[in-house]
């Protein structure tokens, strides 16, 4: 099957997206030896068709529509929010300021002293306990 169709004044794509590209991808899988042209024209399309569906998607459901324009959060929130494309939330996270960044990690660095402390605490009681069972004995 032809990736390219000839037209009058020139070459019309019957896919958008680089097919040597698509071939190096799916050649980097050690379980892929070869690669049937017609396999690659349809990894193609389909990727091509699944870009377009997400950014649709991701558009209709998003602020951009508001402003006439697809933007990078509309991506992370349908990421994030919608089943279908939960898969790509490590892929399309949600951008947060440096700032705001480092007072999220200072704040785990704080919960995870607290949780330590918390943990002593119970081993001091637990110790306290068994001496009072010795004692008592």
């Amino acid at each position: 099957m032809a990736a390219r169709l000839s037209g009058g004044g020139g070459e019309n794509r019957l896919v958008s997206l680089p097919l040597s590209r698509i071939r190096v991808i799916m050649k980097s899988s050690p379980e892929v030896s070869s690669i049937n042209q017609d396999a690659l024209f349809l990894t193609a399309k389909a990727t091509e068709l699944f870009v377009q569906y997400l950014a649709t998607y991701s558009y209709k459901h998003g602020r951009g529509k508001e402003k006439s324009a697809l933007t990078y959060s509309d991506l992370s929130r349908t990421a994030e929010e919608c089943e279908t494309f939960q898969f790509l939330a490590d892929i399309l996270p949600k951008k947060i300021l440096a700032s705001k960044y480092l007072k999220m990690l200072e704040k785990e660095k704080q919960d995870g002293e607290m949780g330590e402390n918390d943990e002593d605490e119970e081993e001091e009681d637990d110790e306290d306990e068994s001496v009072e069972e010795d004692v008592g004995s």
